[in-house]
């Protein structure tokens, strides 16, 4: 068994020209399986506590001087919420103020298709983690920037869906077309 542990510290921390720090998270998510087995088009996304208090939100942290947006993105999934996958193209860039610090940030945002979900991990003591439909994830996420990201991330799947819907039907269409006319 490995031991791993959160990166601490801001030694390493990135800040744009304005010196807004960055941050980096990713909204984790997974297809729900049919009654059959097969997957669904339907998709839960994981939402995590935050350190200091119950409220929820998506995993994101500081965008360090050694890692791409994509590489910080994979390791706060992992430290945070204990959850390893591919890491797709950016949703966005938002920039907003802490609550907690009064400063500004820089936040980018990836969707995360969950392929693993560890029984251990670096903050499982100090974070919850719950999968949850997209409503009840927008309700209960304190951030209105990841709100946002997760409004991208629904109708990014939703295009991707319809996209093989339509390509789908007319396949099977040419198909039969193709068998009757064997015949």
């Amino acid at each position: 068994m490995v031991c791993l542990v959160s990166r601490t510290g801001r030694h390493l921390q990135r800040y744009d020209n304005l010196g807004r720090r960055q941050v980096v998270g990713c909204i984790p998510y997974r297809y729900k399986s049919s009654s059959d087995g097969t997957r669904s088009s339907d998709f839960e996304v994981l939402v995590i506590s935050s350190q200091k208090c119950q409220k929820m939100m998506f995993p994101k942290g500081g965008w360090e001087l050694d890692e791409s947006r994509e590489e910080a993105a994979i390791r706060e999934s992992l430290e945070e919420a204990g959850v390893l996958g591919i890491v797709e193209c950016e949703l966005g860039k938002w920039d907003f103020m802490s609550k907690r610090y009064g400063t500004f940030y820089e936040g980018y945002m990836f969707p995360l298709l969950v392929k693993e979900e560890l029984d251990f991990w670096p903050e499982q003591n100090l974070r919850q983690r719950t999968w949850m439909n997209v409503k009840e994830a927008r309700d209960v996420c304190q951030h209105w920037w990841m709100k946002e990201a997760l409004d991208i991330l629904v109708e990014r799947l939703n295009s991707l869906d319809r996209q093989n819907e339509q390509k789908f039907p007319s396949f099977c269409t040419d198909l039969v077309a193709a068998k009757m006319s064997s015949l």
